[in-house]
């Protein structure tokens, strides 16, 4: 076998190199873009936990707590985003993680629960998705964490305000007397 020239060994590199330019030159963004500026997400805390309590168990008062239904709390809320459809439109999709505990009084073993993701731009509401999260505890379980999937939100962008004018916030869809309930407990 002959001897090759040690200027010669890097001829089969070279051609594999160059194979391999034009597959990745289409790989990520085109050359100076960006991916788009997106709103920041939030969970409301006055909106991250929820009680359910077994009907007609003291109401406005300390509850017992075999009277529980279920708790619930957000831990976590993270999002991406990409242009949208035309160039005025920033596409957005929010994903909501929940744990879930079953209390003592729950009949059964699957409930639903309220969630909402809302888009505000300063103190205006843009948009607000409400959806109803369902769950279901598996044998000898009491406590599950959903992230059941992705809610798509339409923001209007422009050159002078990006997705991060923006803001994005999560929590339960709650009645007045559950949200007054989280208020207190926040406060002591």
């Amino acid at each position: 076998m002959p001897a090759r020239s040690p200027n010669l060994r890097w001829a089969p590199r070279a051609t594999l190199i160059a194979a391999l330019l034009p597959l990745l030159a289409h790989c990520g963004p085109a050359r100076n873009q960006f991916a788009p500026a997106c709103p920041r997400p939030f969970f409301l805390a006055d909106a991250a936990d929820l009680d359910i309590w077994r009907p007609g168990s003291a109401p406005g008062r300390a509850h017992d707590l075999t009277d529980l239904v279920l708790h619930a709390r957000i831990v976590g809320v993270n999002g991406n985003c990409r242009e949208g459809d035309s160039k005025d439109r920033l596409a957005t999709a929010v994903n909501v993680a929940v744990e879930l505990t079953r209390g003592p009084a729950m009949e059964g073993r699957e409930t639903d629960v309220p969630v909402f993701v809302a888009v505000t731009d300063g103190d205006a509401i843009l948009d607000k998705k409400v959806y109803l999260m369902h769950a279901t505890f598996p044998p000898n379980v009491d406590r599950v964490t959903l992230t059941p999937g992705e809610t798509d939100l339409a923001l209007p962008v422009s050159p002078s305000k990006s997705g991060a004018a923006y803001s994005i916030f999560a929590g339960f869809q709650l009645t007045a007397d559950q949200l007054e309930q989280n208020r207190q407990r926040r406060r002591q």
